[in-house]
């Protein structure tokens, strides 16, 4: 960790700032150690350059959750030339402009893809917080960019102040066994005047999902051994990535087949992804199949969370006809 991070953290009991203690450096980075708290004697652990603040009891569905997503981007860690432009389509309208000099919070970060992108967008630091073991794979990507920070933590409890200037949460508050109250735990480390940017899964457009491949997930692919679902995400992705290169790429690429388009299933969503390379794509299987917990959401239910965090300015819009991005700005006049 950098010694620049001690201006965010916070200790989650007392709330007063922490002592770093190094017991091993190099450079500017803190690799191992402890972040001590002069008030309540909390002690948390710096382990391979990474602040632990992980709760001493996990949830069962926490626990799963985290392993999952843990084995998928220790695993798939590379960053790619697609998640710029998948990044900004996920936050629209926010652009590259939005993070410039601003104070940035990625609420789940898991290999590091977003916050990579937001430290070069110029963000003055920006702090990704993940519960899994991705956070090794989000340091190892990051850690040579003097702005850009992690550490492992719960989302509902979060061992930082409220200076933010800009969080977001992308693909991440589905997943929680309360995604509601994940959002408002980000929300709550607005500065007055901050903004949040989440995308989610939507109900609207994810009926055959939640039908098919839902009952599937929950009774059996989440509860395998990772690598037999691996293994299963493998002989599904192989025709499903021909299905895109062959039908789905060429029906969004070109005016003429506008009608094959129209014709063919979850057409907005497949032709988006008929870009991806074949990695991309099989992670995204796995991704489906993986995750122990996943809530389909509607859009009053995300337009219930801004309300509630008492957000001005919100926009909810779609996005490939079966997710929703939601922004919406903490009053400036907020205590």
């Amino acid at each position: 960790m950098k010694r620049r991070l001690l201006l965010y953290l916070a200790c989650q009991k007392c709330r007063c700032p922490f002592e770093a203690v190094a017991n091993r450096e190099e450079g500017e980075e803190i690799l191992e150690g402890w972040l001590a708290c002069p008030g309540c004697q909390e002690r948390f652990p710096v382990t391979r350059g990474i602040p632990r603040f992980l709760p001493r009891e996990l949830s069962a569905a926490k626990q799963a959750t985290a392993a999952a997503f843990g084995y998928e981007w220790t695993h798939y860690a590379e960053l790619t030339e697609a998640d710029r432009a998948e990044f900004l389509d996920w936050i629209k309208p926010l652009d590259p402009a939005a993070f410039a000099g601003r104070v940035v919070l990625d609420a789940g970060c898991g290999k590091g893809r977003h916050l990579f992108l937001s430290a070069q967008f110029a963000a003055r630091d920006v702090i990704g917080i993940d519960l899994s073991d991705a956070v090794e794979a989000a340091y190892q990507n990051t850690r040579h960019l003097p702005n850009a920070h992690v550490i492992q933590a719960d989302i509902y409890n979060l061992p930082l102040l409220a200076p933010f200037d800009l969080a977001y949460s992308i693909g991440v508050l589905h997943h929680l066994p309360d995604p509601k109250a994940g959002f408002l735990s980000v929300a709550r480390h607005l500065k007055p005047g901050g903004r949040i940017s989440i995308w989610v899964y939507g109900k609207e457009g994810n009926r055959w999902i939640e039908q098919f491949v839902d009952p599937i997930r929950i009774h059996g692919t989440s509860r395998l051994p990772k690598f037999v679902t691996r293994a299963i995400s493998l002989l599904l992705a192989l025709p499903l990535y021909l299905a895109l290169k062959l039908v789905y790429g060429p029906a969004g690429r070109r005016p003429r087949l506008a009608r094959l388009k129209r014709a063919l299933p979850y057409a907005d969503y497949l032709c988006a992804i008929s870009g991806y390379s074949f990695a991309e794509n099989f992670w995204n299987v796995f991704d489906h199949l993986v995750a122990p917990t996943a809530f389909y959401i509607r859009r009053e239910e995300v337009q219930d969370w801004f309300a509630a965090a008492q957000l001005e300015q919100t926009e909810i819009t779609p996005r490939n006809n079966n997710s929703w991005r939601g922004t919406g700005l903490r009053s400036p006049h907020s205590g």
